[in-house]
């Protein structure tokens, strides 16, 4: 069953743009290059943006959270005002094609 998680961030004032632009530069080829990576989202209003990744299999979304995720957050760490809140969830529905 596909997983996804959902990551939090609080964004320091004026470094929206450059949150963007690294998440562009440095996250999104990381994701990409996961085992088990099958789409992501980022919805940003202001300060606050939302990361949402799509994963084939729980495992594989554990594994980028024990190893993956951590170089990325101190990556972004200059432009964040607190560490990010993961959550994950089972897919219940998705129009994600395979």
């Amino acid at each position: 069953m596909r997983y996804a998680r959902s990551v939090h961030y609080e964004i320091k004032n004026g470094k929206e743009q450059e949150f963007t632009k690294m998440f562009e530069t440095d996250v999104l080829p990381s994701l990409r290059k996961q085992n088990g990576f099958k789409d992501g989202l980022m919805l940003l209003d202001g300060r606050h943006a939302l990361g949402i990744s799509v994963w084939e299999d729980r495992n594989s979304a554990e594994t980028y959270q024990s190893s993956g995720f951590p170089p990325i957050v101190d990556r972004l760490s200059p432009v964040l005002d607190a560490k990010p809140r993961v959550e994950n969830y089972q897919v219940g529905l998705s129009t994600l094609r395979a």
